[in-house]
């Protein structure tokens, strides 16, 4: 597996809006617009920072996995993405070496991207997501 670079730092909050402000307003980061991913019930906002971003992630639904986040531990981050250059072999690679999966097969997440997440039981409490680079 070769890791590419941070794609992007996903940081759950209640409302995007006043995300904005502070991200965008106070410390100066272009906002780049927003998604809904209807599947994950979450919409993201966009905002770059060099080579990587900030996502904002508000829940849509109150039993999406980003609202089931924030009742538990509050707003903040909620995921570290990085760029692989072969999703499935680093799945493949991963599982084989005993990391704990959520998805095992890779899924389309914000930006038509694949995207799967890796257990944070296995990644020292940080749940990891994996996107595969462009072709």
């Amino acid at each position: 597996m070769k890791i590419l670079k941070v794609d992007h730092i996903g940081v759950a909050v209640k409302n995007s809006d006043e995300g904005i402000k502070f991200f965008s307003n106070l410390l100066g980061l272009k906002f780049e617009g927003q998604e809904v991913v209807a599947e994950q019930k979450v919409k993201t906002t966009f905002l770059p920072v060099g080579d990587t971003e900030v996502e904002l992630l508000e829940a849509t639904e109150s039993d999406s996995p980003v609202a089931k986040f924030i009742e538990k531990r509050g707003e903040g981050i909620h995921h570290i993405a990085f760029v692989v250059d072969d999703i499935e072999a680093a799945l493949k690679e991963l599982q084989d070496a005993g990391i704990g999966l959520i998805d095992t097969k890779p899924r389309i997440g914000a930006g038509n991207k694949k995207i799967a997440f890796l257990h944070p039981k296995h990644t020292f409490g940080i749940l990891v997501e994996l996107c595969e680079a462009k072709k």
